[in-house]
């Protein structure tokens, strides 16, 4: 199975955070599963670093890779053809940080 972990998933994962569900953590750590974490959601972490929604143990372009390495977690690519799809999808007027 493919996974693609939201910003808040990747987050509770690498803290230990009990709202992520036992179920969850497993289907994760399973082998035979391919995780990824879009760099948008690296990109958040550091905004919610940046304005101190989070706090991390190492400043985030140390920690953020570390850890999705860490958690054998794939860097999805993103490339100008994936992102020319975000025209199919209706407007969306304002970014809204979900504070994990």
């Amino acid at each position: 199975m493919r996974l693609l972990l939201d910003t808040c998933i990747f987050l509770w994962l690498i803290s230990g955070d009990n709202r992520l569900s036992n179920s969850i953590r497993e289907e994760i750590c399973e082998s035979k599963n391919e995780v990824f974490l879009s760099p948008v959601s690296i990109w958040e972490c550091i905004v919610k670093y940046q304005i101190g929604r989070i706090s991390l143990p190492t400043p985030p372009a140390e920690c953020l890779p570390a850890q999705r390495k860490r958690h054998n977690i794939s860097s999805l690519p993103l490339d100008e053809g994936s992102v020319v799809h975000l025209s199919n999808l209706p407007l969306f007027t304002g970014i809204h940080l979900t504070v994990c």
